[in-house]
């Protein structure tokens, strides 16, 4: 018999605005002591010095996660020209110092190369595993060894998609500030390091805030101070969005009572009386849907066969 989950039966998304110098997994935490929660996990790790939009997923939620993953970021920061650093933002050690500024031109230029499906090699302080070792702790462990160990963490590129990579303004020399939008798995610290490398010199991360992740923006996005005051003094429903918030992008089909009761017990449903309640909805083979009773998601399911099959079944 499985041991019951200690606290309270949340479901739902927040939206938290992230402040620098946190980590995603301790803004976890602050949010699982703030609101009680028996279940939380996040949808997109920010690195500590990044500020701006971390979905926190509560109960139920926690299985929708991927689809907020693997949606769209768009994301906004700063590249101090001159200074490679060895995490390719500003909490790392100087590795190489250059003179050179790019001017406004040049970068506009270059910009192009880096949009599309591109090849990217994450950062050295990045949590891709390498032989089930996370790179950070293996760059760590390189920083402090000899020549051959430093040299010894190769990090393979990577297939990711940018949709969008525009210069926004050039405050002074050093400086330069860009939005983009991207897919998942896009690192900004190796866009600014491999930017800064085509334009002729090297770069860092100076500043860097994710202002949307998937279907959440900036607009829906409390602090994490205000939420731990929320969550010692008002009801769940003042900060928490719905679970079918995250699957937002899948199309939605919508059941009668006995239809969900059968859903829910992992039991497929015929497509033919569903479907046609719903003409315009997308019921093509293989597709994933919403499988809605009134405003309740029921369930993620395929269309398989001529049935609705379950693929997780929401319990909230």
């Amino acid at each position: 018999m499985a041991r019951k989950r200690r606290g309270k039966p949340l479901n739902g998304w927040i939206a938290i605005d992230k402040p620098a110098g946190i980590t995603s997994a301790g803004v976890v935490a602050a949010v699982k002591r703030a609101t009680g929660a028996a279940k939380v996990g996040h949808g997109g790790t920010l690195d500590p010095l990044a500020t701006g939009v971390l979905p926190i997923a509560l109960g139920e939620a926690t299985k929708t996660v991927q689809y907020v993953m693997d949606g769209t970021k768009v994301y906004a920061f700063r590249i101090r020209w001159g200074e490679a650093r060895d995490t390719d933002d500003a909490e790392g050690a100087i590795t190489a110092t250059s003179d050179r500024r790019p001017a406004e031109d040049e970068i506009r230029a270059a910009l192009p190369v880096f949009i599309g499906a591109i090849e990217q090699v994450p950062p050295d302080y990045s949590a891709i595993k390498v032989n089930g070792k996370r790179a950070y702790d293996l760059a760590r462990e390189a920083a402090g060894g000899g020549p051959e160990e430093r040299g010894a963490l190769e990090l393979k590129a990577r297939t990711v998609v940018v949709i969008a990579f525009d210069l926004l303004g050039m405050p002074d020399a050093d400086h330069a500030d860009f939005m983009v939008r991207c897919g998942k798995g896009t690192y900004m610290r190796s866009l600014a390091r491999d930017l800064a490398r085509a334009v002729g010199t090297v770069g860092h991360i100076s500043a860097l805030r994710r202002t949307a992740c998937g279907p959440f923006a900036e607009a829906q996005a409390i602090s994490l101070d205000k939420l731990v005051t929320l969550g010692h003094s008002a009801p769940a429903s003042d900060y928490l969005l719905p679970v079918s918030t995250a699957l937002d992008d899948i199309p939605a089909l919508a059941l009668t009572e006995a239809e969900a009761h059968r859903l829910s017990n992992g039991h497929p449903v015929s497509l033919l009386h569903v479907a046609a309640r719903a003409a315009s909805a997308a019921v093509e083979a293989g597709s994933l849907v919403r499988a809605m009773m009134e405003e309740r998601t029921v369930a993620l399911a395929r269309i398989e066969d001529g049935e609705i099959r379950p693929v997780r079944v929401l319990n909230h």
